[in-house]
């Protein structure tokens, strides 16, 4: 059953097709044969309407495709049953992202396709129309050929009270604290960079994570794989939690997964404790399987987190 709380949408200005190989005895300069291979419709706004999707919750995702693999990329968001928001570019097309699995994760990431103004602006426009209750993700990237401030721009579009997630890296992330996005998710590599620091364990990050809310973010939540997360939420307290014990299957999109999870928590309950496990739970689910975890597995591994006491210890 869909739940019907705030609009939700999500923005990936640069989509993908994420084409996953694997290859037995790969030899370089020879000709490789698949064993298995597998095509699906990527990036880091898309995962979070997955996850939304799998727990419940109804989405609409925005940005740009082009070309047939942007029609393959509309084809298989429908299938998973996304709202299609992404706006049709007339040149270039949806990058393809290249994974070759069984080479230590070896990747080769595409392009994409150039974003004129015009079509920013129809995508500023649309979003000028949410509402206050509504959630708005801003994830993954910027693409090189749009300027570093995008994102702060899209916000000054919303409407009061609209709820935003920043989940990018860098100055990207930094020139949105000013609009006091609700959310924002660095993980701790991320948080060294801008910080330009070494994090390695979870109280280390609890000053530098301070500084982001100082700067204009309500709740910052970083992710920190093994090492579990921390909260510094806008009420003054301070959460964080080892990682749920499990074998990594893969890491891609559990940090996608991990915001979705809180956000998910959040229009539940409005409990800072509550949406930080089921952050932990989501990002660590997805960690443990093949593909973006099911909304089964993330609220079995949530009940086996309150059941062991591990989640959301306050500072």
């Amino acid at each position: 059953m869909i739940r019907e709380k705030g609009k939700i949408f999500t923005v990936t200005l640069n989509p993908s097709l994420d084409y996953s190989v694997t290859v037995d005895h790969f030899r370089l300069g020879y000709t490789n044969r698949t064993v298995s291979e597998y095509m699906c419709v990527g990036g880091k706004g898309i995962n979070v309407s997955t996850v939304f999707r799998n727990m419940g919750y109804d989405s609409t995702a925005l940005g740009f495709v082009a070309g047939f693999t942007g029609q393959e990329a509309v084809r298989q968001l429908t299938e998973r049953g996304i709202g299609n928001g992404l706006i049709r570019l007339e040149k270039g097309l949806t990058r393809i992202n290249f994974k070759l699995q069984s080479v230590e994760g070896t990747e080769v990431n595409g392009l994409g396709p150039d974003i004129p103004e015009e079509k920013l602006e129809q995508l500023m426009g649309r979003l000028s129309e949410l509402a206050a209750g509504d959630v708005l993700f801003l994830s993954g990237s910027i693409p090189s050929a749009l300027p570093e401030d995008t994102y702060l721009r899209m916000m000054e579009r919303l409407a009061e009270g609209v709820m935003t997630v920043v989940d990018v890296s860098g100055e990207g992330l930094v020139k949105a604290l000013p609009l006091r996005p609700f959310l924002i998710k660095p993980n701790h590599h991320e948080l060294s960079e801008i910080f330009h620091v070494t994090l390695a364990d979870r109280a280390s990050v609890i000053p530098y994570a301070r500084k982001l809310q100082e700067m204009g973010a309500r709740n910052v939540l970083v992710s920190m794989a093994g090492e579990g997360a921390a909260l510094l939420a806008e009420d003054g307290s301070v959460y964080e939690a080892p990682a749920p014990e499990g074998k990594l299957v893969n890491g891609v999109g559990a940090g996608d997964s991990m915001a979705a999870g809180f956000m998910a928590g959040w229009l539940e309950r409005q409990d800072y404790r509550y949406a930080f496990c089921m952050g932990m739970a989501a990002g660590s689910a997805t960690a443990f399987t093949e593909g973006l975890a099911s909304g089964e597995e993330i609220r079995a591994l949530y009940r086996k987190i309150e059941k062991e006491g591990t989640g959301g210890k306050l500072v």
